[in-house]
């Protein structure tokens, strides 16, 4: 339900006087509530945003208000009496604890892969270069073919966006292949021809071969690409093993209780992605955005495509037993299981839609911006990708 105004008080706690419009779904002694709201003290307002800030009364007595919901994105503002969809929600437990939600589990990944790439020498510019003296151990011919098969793969299954990649310089071109193909064959061992066949053991030896990629020692070919590519781009392997871990959660669970479950998995699926391609792809010179400004642009853009593959396949999950929708935002429209697995398009499903698509656009307005800061042959196979999801996402209309 919305409601326009929450207290969450108790003799510990170090949170009141919140005011706000915010979703909230009581179960037990937890309180699940979106992340817009304001923290009202004296005649100073606070807007609570992703991290623990300090803050400062007229007596210049500093008072720590934990914190830990996602950037609000103010050009909703809560007070404005519209009902939001809701982007991330946090949990408060009657003792006054607050504990991380999906969103500051993710933010905080986001700001390791930016800080990696701040880290580098001084004397090299964002729209960084590759290092041309590193190769693994063999012929460069092999290599070469290695990144050839990868380029292959990408153009069979995605071909606009292939396209896009072939205005990119050939370094940065490779290396987008040879992550797609990585992240294609994790994805395919889910959601493939053998999905039934596999186990959790079976990711876990999955994980282990990136682990040996990432030091040198690739299996076979297609993971020569990608093993070369992190030799000579500042890739991270955290949100390589952040997707396995979201192959994990296809085997174990097919419920999703509210948006916060359903962000994490979207993140762990495809927000991933994102955080993997922008060492690649380079921030342009001349952009004035901050490193973690473009990788959270990179975050929701993943999220997006996500959000908007799990309306348009609606249908089919739920041939395979899947329902990728909040369970408590379906009870909220009138809605259950039972109402899918029918298949039948009835008003409230298209008022429920309708919301879905509303937050999946959200976040695509919030990656817009991104794009532009990335390094300009880059941005094809962005927008060109972009341009079909979003026809995408009309779809699911």
């Amino acid at each position: 339900m919305s409601v326009a105004l929450l207290w969450v008080v108790s003799p510990n706690s170090q949170l009141s006087n919140c005011f706000g419009f915010v979703d909230s779904v009581r179960e037990e002694n937890r309180l699940f509530y979106s992340s817009r709201f304001l923290y009202q003290h004296q005649t100073r307002t606070a807007v609570f945003n992703s991290r623990p800030k300090q803050f400062n009364n007229n007596n210049n007595n500093k008072q720590k208000r934990n914190s830990y919901p996602l950037d609000t994105d103010l050009r909703h503002p809560c007070s404005s009496g519209i009902d939001l969809p809701e982007i991330s929600c946090m949990v408060a437990s009657t003792a006054g604890e607050v504990a991380m939600s999906s969103e500051e589990m993710v933010y905080n990944v986001v700001l390791k892969q930016a800080a990696l790439v701040n880290k580098q020498p001084s004397g090299v510019t964002r729209d960084l270069d590759v290092n041309p003296d590193i190769a693994l151990p063999g012929t460069l011919s092999l290599l070469s073919e290695a990144y050839d098969r990868c380029g292959e793969v990408c153009a069979e299954y995605a071909k606009t966006f292939y396209l896009g990649t072939l205005l990119m310089t050939p370094e940065r071109r490779r290396a987008i292949w040879a992550i797609y193909v990585w992240c294609r064959r994790t994805d395919e061992l889910v959601d493939g021809p053998n999905a039934s066949h596999i186990t959790p053991t079976a990711l876990d030896r999955w994980e282990s071969r990136l682990e040996d990629l990432f030091r040198g020692r690739p299996f076979d070919m297609l993971d020569a690409g990608l093993s070369d590519t992190v030799t000579k781009f500042p890739v991270d392997i955290q949100p390589f093993r952040d997707m396995i871990e979201g192959m994990r959660m296809d085997l174990r669970k097919s419920r999703y209780k509210n948006f916060d479950e359903l962000y994490l998995y979207c993140y762990y699926v495809a927000g991933t992605v994102g955080l993997m391609s922008v060492p690649v792809m380079g921030i342009a010179p001349d952009s004035q955005a901050t490193t973690e400004s473009v990788y959270n642009a990179a975050l929701a853009l993943g999220i997006a495509n996500q959000l908007t593959n799990i309306l348009r396949d609606v249908g089919e999950d739920a041939q395979r037993g899947r329902v990728y929708l909040p369970q408590d935002e379906l009870a909220q429209a009138g809605l259950s299981d039972d109402d899918i697995f029918a298949g039948e398009v009835t008003n409230k499903w298209r008022n429920f839609m309708k919301n879905q698509i509303k937050r999946a656009r959200m976040f695509f307005d919030m990656a817009e911006n991104g794009v532009t800061e990335l390094s300009e042959a880059s941005r094809w196979p962005v927008n060109t990708h972009n341009a079909s999801v979003i026809v995408g996402i009309d779809d699911c209309k």
